[in-house]
């Protein structure tokens, strides 16, 4: 898969060095998956809540924080929409970020 806007995750963890570790090996898991479906992606993720659209949400760091993905699985493209802390989620969308 390919990530869009791995910035956004360095620039989180810049603010919160106990997420740098685990969205690496996240982001290491998704640079090699080749998800077809939100089936595919649950076999490798079974913690994720996959909402309408594409839309996924992870949790990060033993469910410390959240991130929001838009996947496009036709070109094997990820998105990423948002990424921050259980309150910071709960004041947004997931559906529309």
């Amino acid at each position: 898969m390919r990530l869009i806007a791995l910035s956004t995750l360095k620039a989180f963890w810049a603010g919160h060095p106990d997420a740098m570790q685990p969205l690496l090996a996240w982001h290491e898991e998704v640079k090699h998956a080749d998800w077809q479906s939100p089936a595919d992606l649950k076999r490798s993720f079974g913690s994720a809540s996959i909402l309408q659209d594409g839309r996924v949400v992870f949790n990060i760091a033993g469910n410390k924080y959240r991130l929001v993905v838009w996947i496009n699985y036709p070109y094997r493209v990820v998105y990423i929409r948002f990424m921050g802390s259980h309150r910071q989620y709960d004041q947004i969308d997931a559906q529309s970020i």
